[in-house]
């Protein structure tokens, strides 16, 4: 006879209902021609601004369409500044510039509380980060202070101002520039913010035949400063905006893409089902899974751009080095070498199978 007893045993727990996964709605014929309409007016307004660099103009139009934040980089002149403000200008939202400098604050950028001696109470003013666009002009010479407020107003989306959350306005996209070739009075961007951009376009020099047409077009524009007022064709409205983002997250991604785009950013770690030999020698950090989020989400808005609403390789293919340069650290021997970015991102794309 056993002296204790067993007890009662406990009752299960209850299951957790999970919550029911609602497929999202397929994109139809009027959504898609629509989606092709509004890229064709937004290309429409930057035929009047820019010539060549196309890849940047639609690595902008991609971007806007996706959600995320692009960084542009280049050396002087080759209209950085004027490629943003098209973008920003195509849309009837709101636009900030911002010329970053060494003593440029967090106040000056989000905003801060001013004393009103009328009424004996703080008042918040807001700063140029609350808009719809924002132009963040030669980013790394701001201080790291400043810098941090950026990071926080493009990952959350919102700022505090005297501890005080605020949100930013919808849609809401940074457009920053910077130079690669000024060291004097310049702070490289921590890499917890370059992550936060999507993408990181790479502009070059025209062609002969590209800066001939340039010329061509000042002297028949009597101006060589950007003014938008004087630009034909439709404005895009913020509804626009939303109605291309919302159907960009509708676009069919499949599981063989989504392997892919996960290959992609796995190899770059030195992992993958088709590692590159030697690339822990040229690599020290590779792209965190936000790479992969944002191969995704680029691969749905070039297919919404192209009028598919399906993502194939060539989707996720084309912007892979935008994504990707800015996420990849390389080694001290391989910057001593003269390897960049593009190059072992060049290897990983040819490494990795296609689906």
């Amino acid at each position: 006879m056993a002296l204790f007893p067993p007890k009662n045993p406990a009752p299960a727990p209850a299951p957790i209902p999970m919550p029911a996964v609602s497929k999202p709605s397929t994109l139809s014929a009027e959504d898609i021609n629509r989606a092709k309409q509004i890229g064709a007016r937004i290309r429409a307004r930057f035929a009047q601004t820019l010539v060549g660099q196309d890849n940047l103009r639609e690595s902008l139009i991609t971007t806007l369409v996706a959600g995320g934040h692009i960084l542009i980089e280049s050396v002087p002149g080759l209209a950085k500044t004027t490629a943003a403000q098209t973008l920003a200008t195509s849309v009837s939202g709101s636009f900030k510039r911002v010329q970053c400098t060494p003593d440029l604050m967090p106040s000056d950028l989000v905003g801060t509380q001013v004393f009103d001696f009328a009424t004996q109470k703080f008042s918040t003013q807001i700063g140029p980060i609350h808009a719809n666009f924002v132009l963040l002009d030669e980013i790394n010479r701001s201080n790291a202070k400043t810098q941090s407020a950026m990071l926080e107003a493009m990952a959350e989306g919102a700022t505090t101002i005297g501890g005080q959350r605020i949100a930013l306005p919808k849609p809401f996209m940074v457009i920053a520039t910077q130079n690669p070739i000024e060291e004097e009075g310049t702070f490289n961007l921590p890499e917890a913010q370059m992550d936060r951009f999507m993408m990181k376009a790479v502009m070059t020099y025209p062609t002969a035949q590209e800066e001939q047409r340039m010329l061509s077009m000042l002297t028949r524009r009597g101006s060589d400063t950007f003014d938008s007022r004087v630009l034909t064709g439709d404005v895009v409205s913020i509804s626009d905006v939303e109605f291309l983002r919302s159907a960009a997250r509708r676009v069919h991604v499949s599981d063989a893409i989504m392997k892919y785009a996960v290959d992609i950013a796995a190899t770059s770690r030195g992992a993958g089902t088709k590692p590159v030999q030697g690339l822990s020698t040229l690599v020290r950090l590779g792209a965190s899974p936000r790479a992969s989020i944002a191969l995704i989400r680029i691969g749905q808005a070039n297919a919404l751009m192209q009028g598919r609403d399906y993502v194939i390789p060539e989707d996720v293919k084309t912007f892979a080095h935008e994504v990707l340069r800015h996420r990849i650290l390389l080694t001290f021997e391989a910057l001593a070498d003269g390897i960049t970015s593009d190059q072992v991102v060049d290897s990983i794309v040819q490494a990795v199978p296609v689906p």
